[in-house]
């Protein structure tokens, strides 16, 4: 599909929505969002992206291949359950949350390192999936 104001509104709308996938995924932190909603509004920015642009422009926007970014992601989840494994009082079940608090109050977690992992899934799968149908002849 070839459209100027596509194109035009969708070189803006997909940085936006880039942003705000990344705001969802770390509002996911501590409030409802998180991984799969914000990897699901990467996904669509891409698609739009792609729809505009084609498959290849697609391809070059992303920093690897969506299957790598589909790996690298199932790799961070399993590594933020496998802290648990390594806790002061012992093991603890795979998938235990691990806590850093900061001096100012701030805490991060082996949750967000879920998260991520389960974005990138979610991203990399499913542009996988729509680059697919877009190249299909």
């Amino acid at each position: 599909m070839h459209s100027l104001i596509l194109q035009t509104g969708t070189r803006l709308i997909t940085v936006l929505m880039l942003l705000f996938s990344i705001f969802i995924l770390w509002r996911g932190h501590n409030e409802p969002g998180g991984g799969f909603i914000g990897g699901l509004i990467a996904a669509t920015a891409f698609a739009l992206h792609g729809a505009a642009f084609g498959a290849d422009a697609v391809r070059r926007l992303l920093p690897a291949d969506p299957r790598t970014i589909l790996a690298c992601g199932l790799v961070a989840a399993i590594i933020s359950g496998l802290f648990a494994l390594f806790g002061e009082g012992g093991p603890d079940p795979f998938m235990t949350g691990r806590w850093v608090e900061f001096p100012n109050g701030f805490a991060l977690g082996t949750p967000v390192l879920f998260d991520i992992g389960v974005y990138l899934v979610v991203v990399g799968g499913l542009i996988a999936m729509v680059l697919a149908l877009m190249e299909e002849d």
